[in-house]
């Protein structure tokens, strides 16, 4: 009997299995491959009870790996690859160590006050030497963390210093001391020549080839993370530095004074001063760094914007993806993430002496923030984490994992180039040309952001352009798009949500890249065809449209769409989720609290950080969001409970 009812439903089941797959639009013939399909991440397993909390990393010629604690260890792990890694203590007693290179039998790292070698000398494994290279000064203020060093093409060294926070205004930098939000260059005789200003928090020190870069996080004067190339006398857009071009040996003569003639604090924080007029009235007017830098020429814009919340917010260390590592994507630039844990891909180019390029999602998933990154020579990527005094996605505080690929190619953008009407977009596989050749399959909308003493920025200006054309290579790795209304200085969000691959029905893995449009490059634009009119649509009897009532709308909850679309302009989502714990709490947990529509639009102005005592990262008051804004999402908020 039991045989015969198991036959039955066995029967049942593929019967009702042959009806769904039959059925049109019901369920995707297959899914599309994702990240983890591509890249694999591994844990390097550490012996039991020891914290890494990693803050730097660098591979040995022997293929040894070392990692610098911000607990003040130095490791040598030896098979760092193997099942079984070996952790040889090589050092101790430093002070939260933020970077860490190996040369000629000796390391060098940057501690809280200085630039150290580490050395070796009688051969029994660890070190005995500690050597001060260059020292800086240091006010004990916790937020000045120094990054480095990286070593460049005459091979000296580059330190990058954190600016303090304000009292009164802890998210508002100063530069407490010389040097805080300069990157230094060391000599190896133990001089230091101030080389470039208008950093805040450049935890991302890095080179690309024989190029200086820096990435930033959001903050003051910081609308969102971003790459910076670097050259001697840059100014990068953080003032606090200016405090110290008066110094002999500065390479920069701005000063504070000429730079608030034209970004003065009070006038942008209370909108006058004649700057930019929003579209929306809720907002104030602003500057942007683009129309700073029309009158400051020392301003450097960033190659690349990092949108906050969406490419991280917390951006770290730049590392060159080797010809050969990795598949297609060698030559071009990872950036790790702190906050979100994950790491972004970028495209790079030059164009009218600029550089520029876009940013594209790699892989998400890691187990803490992402600080440091290291090549092992078998061409997996090592990958050092933390979230100490920050906190990040993921379910550890700390770790050490490491990146594999697998060797299988996924269906993504391998490059998007800017064209004089639009963009260029290589895929790493042939497209299907029918959903390639359709212009429904893109989308285009641009933005910018505030720069002013606030603590970060939404997205500003955002408009939706109009895609006019397309045009499809004949092996179907390319595609080049026409775009009305490009914008320079502005991100470019560039969708292609409807673009499938040839070999099935497959999506892009990640079908978003934002490109920062710099300088619009000349040369032909494409011959736009003209489609077919349509035929004239029928008259239709005026109706009469009566406007919902004020009172409604100002009381209504917001859709989900609404709520995420509000949440995303304002950054709110770059630290919080509705049922999780990231940097600040869930919103159910705020929900819990029961507060009025008015105390959480009061709290999101003036943060009580005393209410929310075991989070690490204090909330910075959000003046951006309009009260339009805030009160949406005070609704939203209390409809959870």
């Amino acid at each position: 009997m039991k045989t015969l009812l198991k036959n039955k439903f066995t029967k049942i089941a593929f019967g009702l299995a042959a009806v769904i797959q039959l059925m049109p639009g019901q369920v995707d013939a297959q899914e599309s491959p994702k990240e983890e399909d591509f890249f694999k991440i591994m844990r390097v397993t550490a012996p039991e009870g020891t914290l890494l909390e990693v803050g730097g990393l660098t591979v040995l010629p022997n293929g040894d790996l070392g990692v610098a604690t911000r607990r003040g260890d130095v490791f040598i792990v030896e098979n760092p690859t193997s099942s079984k890694p070996f952790f040889r203590k090589f050092a101790s007693g430093l002070h939260e160590i933020l970077g860490l290179h190996y040369e000629d039998g000796a390391f060098y790292m940057a501690q809280r006050g200085e630039l150290t070698k580490l050395v070796d000398t009688d051969q029994d494994g660890t070190a005995d030497l500690y050597e001060t290279v260059y020292a800086w000064p240091i006010s004990a203020h916790y937020h000045e963390y120094s990054f480095g060093p990286k070593v460049g093409p005459d091979g000296s060294f580059f330190v990058s210093a954190n600016v303090a926070f304000g009292d009164q205004e802890w998210w508002r930098g100063e530069s407490r001391v010389p040097m805080r939000g300069w990157i230094m260059n060391i000599k190896r005789d133990g001089t230091m020549e101030p080389y470039a200003t208008g950093m805040r928090s450049p935890a991302g020190l890095g080179m690309l080839g024989d190029k200086l870069v820096y990435t930033e996080n959001q903050g003051d004067y910081m609308g969102s993370g971003g790459l910076w190339f670097i050259e001697k006398g840059d100014f990068t857009g953080h003032p606090a530095g200016l405090a110290w071009t008066g110094l002999p040996n500065s390479p920069l003569k701005l000063t504070t004074e000429e730079f608030n003639k034209v970004v003065d604090p009070q006038k942008v924080a209370n909108g006058t001063g004649g700057y930019l007029k929003p579209e929306n009235v809720m907002d104030t007017p602003y500057i942007t760094m683009a129309q700073a830098k029309e009158k400051l020429p020392d301003l450097k814009l960033p190659a690349v914007w990092l949108p906050h919340g969406i490419q991280g917010i917390s951006n770290s260390e730049p590392i060159v993806i080797p010809e050969g590592n990795f598949g297609p994507f060698g030559g071009q630039v990872l950036v790790g993430d702190q906050g979100q844990s994950k790491i972004m891909r970028l495209t790079l180019e030059e164009v009218n002496g600029v550089m520029q390029g876009a940013s594209i999602d790699f892989r998400s998933g890691f187990q803490s923030g992402i600080l440091r990154m290291a090549w092992a020579p078998d061409k997996s990527l090592f990958i050092g984490e933390t979230n100490r005094g920050w906190g990040s996605s993921g379910e550890a505080n700390e770790g050490l994992q490491r990146l594999v690929w697998n060797h299988n190619i996924p269906f993504e953008m391998r490059t998007v180039k800017a064209q004089p009407d639009g963009f260029l977009i290589e895929f790493t596989k042939p497209v299907n040309k029918a959903s390639a050749e359709d212009l429904t399959s893109y989308a285009v909308e641009s933005f910018t952001y505030k720069y002013h003493p606030v603590y970060g920025s939404p997205p500003v200006d955002n408009k939706t352009l109009k895609v006019l054309g397309v045009e499809v290579a004949a092996d179907g790795m390319s595609a080049r798009i026409a775009v009305e209304g490009l914008r320079p200085y502005f991100v470019h969000k560039i969708s292609l949500n409807g673009v499938r691959a040839v070999d099935g029905s497959f999506s892009l893995v990640h079908p978003d890249a934002y490109y920062t449009l710099n300088s619009i490059p000349s040369g032909a634009k494409m011959a736009i065809k003209t489609p077919a009119t349509p035929e004239p649509a029928k008259q239709v009897a005026a109706t009469k449209i009566v406007p919902a009532k004020a009172a409604v709308v100002a009381s209504a909850v917001p859709t989900d769409a609404e709520i995420k679309s509000i949440l995303a302009k304002n950054t709110c989502s770059a630290c919080h989720m509705k049922d999780k714990k990231v940097i600040g709490p869930a919103y159910q947990d705020v929900a819990k609290r029961r507060y009025s529509d008015e105390k959480i639009v009061e709290l999101i102005y003036n943060p009580q950080p005393q209410n929310w005592p075991d989070y690490a990262t204090e909330m910075p008051p959000m003046a951006q969001v309009s009260k339009e804004d805030a009160m949406k999402i005070a609704k939203w908020i209390n409809s959870l409970r």
